[in-house]
């Protein structure tokens, strides 16, 4: 009786009909924000108006239906890109926020479909070399219906940065919750084999390393990773045969550790053709990191 008044209530607030029951194909997004603060903490320093403009222009170029970001601040910063995205007319009903160990950046969703089922994971501990710790970020586990007849499951995340800590060493720690991570997708498969499911984020490492490794997995529960080239975001663009996530100025490298990563159910929908890493002339005026953007149909195959 609750999900028929719900799905009533839906329909008569508008948010049904054109956006979420009558579509075809939608998108999913992930985008590290470098610091989407708008209150001072620690030595972090806000983020400019001029960069958050350029966050917009970026979201309104890929203008994804389902947006993943990290190193957002408060609920309150949270709540600002939604409103600024809504006056450009992108409009972002759905905010969900977790609130993890680390209490100045935080993982983010926005979405213009419900969200249905959400578990916030974020009490996940782990020993390194005896010592106990957190996950920094917790993981967003979320069920998104998209159409009456079509729903996926999404793990938000974004693992351990490169950065040396003084309390371990910092590739350990991002594999430790790399491997807590698969343990709450294997859940996932043991409910439902074939579960359209996705994960995305920045897990902070390279194709080959440990980390992603353990998350892809192996075997029938393994994910496929999308690794779109990039594109300018215009209908009928070239892709470029480059997929580069990251600048990092330090070492003046170039590298991919933002990530799409689909079960075998979610993949057979995938529109390869249609998905990309947003290449723009003023990218780094937003971020260090670039924005990926995936197509899927709405039909389960």
């Amino acid at each position: 009786m609750f999900r028929g008044i719900t799905y009533v209530l839906v329909l008569w607030l508008g948010i049904g009909c054109g956006e979420v029951y009558a579509q075809e194909s939608f998108t999913v997004a992930t985008y590290n924000l470098a610091g989407y603060l708008d209150q001072l903490v620690q030595n972090r320093r806000l983020k400019s108006e001029e960069a958050k403009t350029a966050i917009q222009d970026t979201i309104l170029i890929a203008r994804p239906d389902v947006l993943v970001v990290q190193e957002m601040g408060k609920w309150s910063a949270l709540k600002e890109l939604q409103s600024s995205l809504a006056r450009r007319g992108v409009n972002y009903r759905h905010l969900r926020m977790v609130h993890g160990y680390d209490p100045y950046i935080h993982v983010g969703l926005l979405s213009r479909f419900p969200v249905v089922r959400e578990h916030y994971h974020t009490n996940d501990v782990f020993l390194l070399e005896g010592k106990r710790m957190e996950v920094s970020r917790g993981f967003l586990e979320a069920e998104i219906r998209v159409t009456a007849n079509y729903r996926f499951t999404l793990f938000a995340a974004h693992l351990k940065s490169k950065r040396s800590v003084i309390y371990g060493d910092e590739a350990m720690i991002r594999a430790r919750e790399a491997e807590l991570l698969r343990a709450k997708i294997d859940a996932v498969f043991e409910r439902d084999a074939k579960a359209n499911l996705l994960v995305l984020g920045d897990l902070n490492d390279t194709r080959d390393s440990r980390p992603i490794r353990t998350i892809i997995g192996r075997g029938a529960w393994s994910l496929k990773d999308t690794r779109p080239n990039e594109s300018s975001g215009v209908n009928g663009s070239p892709r470029r045969h480059t997929n580069w996530t990251y600048y990092f100025d330090r070492k003046d490298a170039y590298t991919r550790v933002d990530y799409i990563l689909l079960s075998r159910g979610m993949a057979a929908e995938w529109d390869a053709e249609s998905s990309f890493v947003l290449a723009t002339p003023d990218w780094i005026d937003a971020s260090d990191h670039r924005l990926v953007r995936v197509t899927f149909e709405t039909t389960d195959r």
